[in-house]
């Protein structure tokens, strides 16, 4: 059989085009009703449930040659213009553009949603508790680092709900403008000189290491002055034109980071689930036995147990629990109405759709 030629294939496939527009046009027609009916019944716009079930479909439906995370990348662009035509949505994120929390927000939300970089955390929560965004994302622990405690220790004051969470792989890059052997000194922050400290001490031994509050902000800075570099994200090399000294040179290369969003609402079960509490124990021998013992019984599995120095009196600490299943199931309001009674501070942070 003869092979098709090069014009041929490109006809096909601008049919194949046409067809697609025309499907993707009805397909938002249909979420702008959904979204019209949403608002009639006072529902968020955004549901993270739906958005992991859509997901989910279209894994189950991909027959390949597109791998799964190319067609989740798509889909996501997808939604996030009928976002923006059912309700133009406001979110608020840690740090300014190319920051690895901007990063996961367009991995949540998409392009076409605006974002608003805040200069920290408690800015966020602030802009939506005061319903300036309907969404905030901040980053809650790195799978290196550990736990990101300004994060944390907001849950104790905010009403606002943890809606989603969005798990991030980091990678990290030396930027700069001249030759690796000119660099003096590197700009970064805290945590991820903390994640590159082999590669640092290997490859530049000596040199300043500078503090700063945000990646994006250390190439700022860092494409400003004469003999200096930044550690941030690929991204922030574009937006500053810096040129990319060393790639990749986290100490591990299991490196991730994982987000939550936070809103004011709840969110319903999508059938995979997680729960995160804050809670405090009263003082007394076995508390945090027969704290966890509920658990056991209900068969919930614990995934995270992160304590806190509570800041309001000596040796009293907050517990921070995550755990799969959601708050609305009956096993689960079981366990937590007994753990409730074993604690003098409880609080349900929120459930939402565990992230694969």
């Amino acid at each position: 059989m003869k092979p098709k030629n090069l014009r041929t294939l490109r006809r096909a496939i601008d049919r194949l085009d046409e067809q697609i527009v025309g499907l993707l046009n009805q397909r938002t027609a249909y979420a702008v009703d959904i979204g019209k009916v949403k608002q009639q019944g006072g529902k968020p716009v955004y549901m993270p449930a739906r958005e992991q079930q859509v997901y989910a479909h279209l894994k189950n439906t991909n027959r390949g040659p597109l791998t799964d995370a190319t067609l989740t990348a798509i889909y996501r662009e997808v939604m996030s213009g009928t976002l923006m035509l059912q309700r133009p949505l406001q979110v608020a994120f840690f740090g300014p553009v190319a920051t690895f929390t901007h990063l996961a927000s367009l991995k949540k939300f998409g392009s076409q949603v605006t974002f608003h970089g805040v200069a920290s955390i408690t800015d966020v929560f602030l802009e939506v508790e005061r319903g300036r965004c309907e969404y905030g994302v901040v980053p809650v622990e790195n799978s290196i680092e550990g736990a990101v405690n300004h994060t944390l220790d907001m849950f104790i004051e905010s009403d606002l709900k943890i809606c989603a969470e969005v798990l991030l792989d980091i990678s990290h890059n030396l930027l700069g403008r001249g030759p690796l052997r000119r660099i003096k000194r590197v700009y970064s922050n805290p945590m991820v000189f903390g994640q590159c400290r082999l590669w640092l001490e290997s490859n530049l031994p000596g040199r300043e290491l500078i503090e700063v509050s945000s990646t994006t902000r250390a190439a700022e800075i860092a494409g400003r002055q004469k003999d200096s570099a930044a550690i941030a994200s690929s991204v922030a090399a574009q937006e500053y034109r810096l040129a990319i000294l060393a790639e990749s040179i986290e100490d591990n290369p299991h490196n991730m980071t994982r987000f939550l969003v936070i809103g004011k609402d709840q969110t319903p079960a999508s059938g995979a689930d997680k729960t995160s509490i804050v809670l405090a124990i009263k003082d007394r021998v076995g508390a945090l036995y027969d704290l966890l013992y509920p658990f056991k019984t209900a068969r919930i599995n614990l995934t995270k147990i992160e304590s806190r120095p509570s800041k309001r009196k000596a040796w009293q600490y907050y517990f921070y629990v995550d755990f799969n299943g959601h708050a609305g199931e009956p096993r689960v309001q079981r366990a937590l109405r007994a753990i409730e009674q074993r604690c003098s501070f409880f609080k349900i942070l929120g459930s939402y759709p565990l992230e694969k």
